[in-house]
């Protein structure tokens, strides 16, 4: 049994969807999950505007509304926010590379640091010191981040996430044995919603 998963380690609502995800998983603790980042926004060194800050705080609102998640809004007040993805996405990519089956430990280690502790994953130093956090070398982890096949691999997990034409996070997939693909979710649901679309592909 497989599943892709397409998400950014920044996205608030992936964020609220993990404990659904968590849920549904929990039923298939043998099926393999492929975690794709989807690069929800590329390298900038320019401060968000206002209006950006105004409208992603208020997200984290909503969020905290419909989901099983709480956020330390204090981050908007004790950083500067870019509107930077991209090496949050790299540094899933460099912890898998690192250590196998690490990519879902550090995303929570990422979500953690910007969520809970009101840390901006959008600079290198936040991003180390998760990847310390899930036991990894900080110093072979920066090598990693920086390097040309982090970079590659990084491309490819955009190019599956076009291939799969998925255009908001978080999406699900399943893929049977035979590589149909069916897609689960594309945006927040509860995992009750997941196992209603999911149970009826697998039992045909």
């Amino acid at each position: 049994m497989r599943f892709l998963y397409v998400m950014d380690p920044m996205c608030a609502w992936c964020y609220g969807f993990q404990p659904e995800l968590d849920r549904f998983l929990e039923q298939y603790p043998l099926a393999e999950v492929d975690w794709i980042m989807g690069g929800l926004a590329p390298d900038t060194t320019e401060p968000m505007n206002e209006n950006l800050k105004e409208a992603i705080s208020s997200y984290w609102h909503k969020i905290e509304m419909v989901s099983q998640v709480t956020f330390n809004h204090s981050y908007w007040d004790r950083n500067t926010p870019y509107r930077s993805t991209y090496q949050a996405c790299r540094a899933v990519i460099s912890a898998e590379k690192l250590a196998v089956k690490n990519s879902q430990n550090m995303v929570r280690a990422i979500q953690s640091a910007y969520y809970r502790e009101a840390r901006n994953p959008s600079l290198d130093k936040t991003l180390i010191d998760c990847a310390g956090t899930i036991g990894l070398c900080e110093e072979q982890f920066l090598g990693v981040l920086h390097s040309k096949e982090t970079e590659l691999q990084f491309q490819e997990h955009l190019a599956i996430t076009r291939r799969f034409q998925v255009s908001g996070f978080p999406a699900l997939f399943y893929i049977n044995e035979e590589k149909k693909v069916y897609p689960l979710t594309h945006g927040f649901c509860k995992a009750e919603e997941l196992f209603e679309r999911f149970c009826p592909i697998a039992e045909a």
